[in-house]
Formats: C-alpha cells, structure tokens, sequence
C-alpha cells in the first residue's frame, strides 16, 4: 500500500513521498518555482533521503519532479537577497551536503528526468546512481552565461563524464539533449516520454528484488574505491567481498543457484 510522506505541510509543498512495494517515489513538487533548490527545498531533501535511507521498507529510490523543468538550480531570487560571501558559503556548503547525502545513501536513487535540468538540478542529476530521461529532456550548466561559474555543479558533473564533455557544458552554457546526455554517459538511457515511468520503475523493481544488504555493499564500495589507485582499490575491494562472503544472504544466493530456485533474502 502507498504510504504519503509524513512531512509538514510547508514541506507538503515542496516534496511528496510515496513507498510501494520497497520503491520510493520521492517527487520534486514546487513546479511554480520550477523546482527551484533553495534552502528550504534543500532541507527537505536531505533530511527525507535521510529517513528514507533508514527505513526497511526500502530498498531503492526515484527521484522525479512535477512540472516540466524537473529542476532549474539555485533559486536566484534568494541568491541576490543576500550575497554577502558568508551566507552564500553556507548556501553551497548546504547544497554540497545534500549532493553528499545522496552519494552516500545505503540505497540506489535513480534519477527521472521528464523536463530541463540546470545548474545544480544537473548536479542532482549527476549525483544520483542512475539517470534515465526522456527524449525531450535538456542538460545544461549554464552559469557562465551569468557570469557565475558552475563550480559545484562541476564536481558531480566531472565524475560521470570526460574531462572534455564536462568542460564542454561548462564553458559553453548550451543545452544539450536527452541523446546526447546519454553518449557522454551524464544518463543511462534516454527513452521515449510515454515510456520513461514504466523503464523507471521496471529498473527499480529489479533492483529491489536484489539483497538489500548486498546493494548496500556494492553501492558504498563503489564510490569508496573510485579514488583509489588500482592496487589500493583491489586490496580494498577484495577484503569487501570477502566481508560480503560471509554473509547470509551471500551463501544464500549461492545456494539458491546451485539448486536452481529464487533465493530468499534475510538482508544479513
């Protein structure tokens, strides 16, 4: 049975959480300010990734917006009603808090993208593990055109694409396309609008009959090893799945292989 977020009414406004056999559908939903991340839009984000990576009635988590412009960035407005360096040092530090928290959630969230995504909302894109987009989708950085250089969009945007991609949209500012997105590897797959929810939740649903624990594992080491020189990354990642052989539900999946049937997990 669906179960409607919790959240107070203030941020009734701003988010809306739905949980259906173990998926999350964690939706954007302040289209007027086209999903603007202001301080407050942050708050909530980070706080219910927060509770939703705890609970375990959950195994994995989509993240979407209402509205066609799934999110434009910082909201502006706030940015110019108070400039001065320390306020806005918090605001960014905030953003790259949440940004974090997403990365390093126990669960996988998967970006879906029906709309434009700028500035930090690429950013949030990009910090999410997976992204599948519609076809009519756009991309973009383009803070240089306002002579604000997309300097933390630039660090998520930077660990999914080249060098040369990234500072492509960084210097430019342009808009590139759902197809596009995909070639540099900034999205899994760019689809068909009419087709995106069912690929969505086709793909979280597999995910969410995988070992809670297991994914888990895999998702926290994956991102522990990346800055790894290769030999530190194996000595790290072999004593990882030695750790994970130990496990029940590692012997169990085996088991269950061995002796052709579904395996029955115990997230131990």
């Amino acid at each position: 049975m669906t179960q409607p977020s919790e959240k107070p009414d203030q941020e009734q406004t701003l988010i809306s959480v739905s949980v259906e056999n173990k998926i999350a559908r964690f939706r954007l939903d302040n289209p007027q300010t086209r999903n603007a991340l202001s301080s407050e839009m942050m708050s909530s984000i980070q706080e219910t990734m927060a509770t939703l990576g705890e609970r375990k009635d959950v195994s994995v988590i989509i993240l979407e917006a209402a509205g066609p412009v799934f999110s434009s960035g910082h909201n502006l407005k706030e940015v110019m009603s108070d400039n001065r360096k320390a306020v806005m040092l918090d605001l960014f530090n905030q953003c790259s808090a949440m940004m974090q928290t997403i990365v390093n959630l126990p669960k996988p969230v998967i970006a879906k993208v029906d709309g434009v995504a700028t500035a930090a909302g690429c950013q949030l894109v990009a910090s999410c593990d997976l992204a599948f987009a519609s076809e009519n989708s756009r991309f973009a950085t383009p803070g240089v055109n306002l002579g604000l250089f997309c300097s933390t969009p630039m660090v998520a945007l930077s660990r999914n694409v080249s060098p040369k991609h990234a500072m492509e949209m960084l210097l430019s500012g342009d808009f590139i396309d759902a197809e596009h997105a995909a070639r540099i590897g900034l999205i899994n797959r760019a689809v068909a609008a009419v087709e995106l929810d069912d690929v969505v939740y086709d793909f979280a649903s597999k995910i969410a009959s995988k070992s809670p624990l297991t994914v888990k594992t895999g998702k926290t080491a994956f991102y522990k090893q990346l800055p790894m020189n290769l030999a530190d990354a194996y000595a790290y990642t072999s004593e990882v799945m030695a750790d994970n052989m130990q496990t029940l539900d590692a012997q169990e999946g085996i088991t269950a292989f061995l002796e052709k049937r579904d395996p029955t997990w115990k997230g131990e």
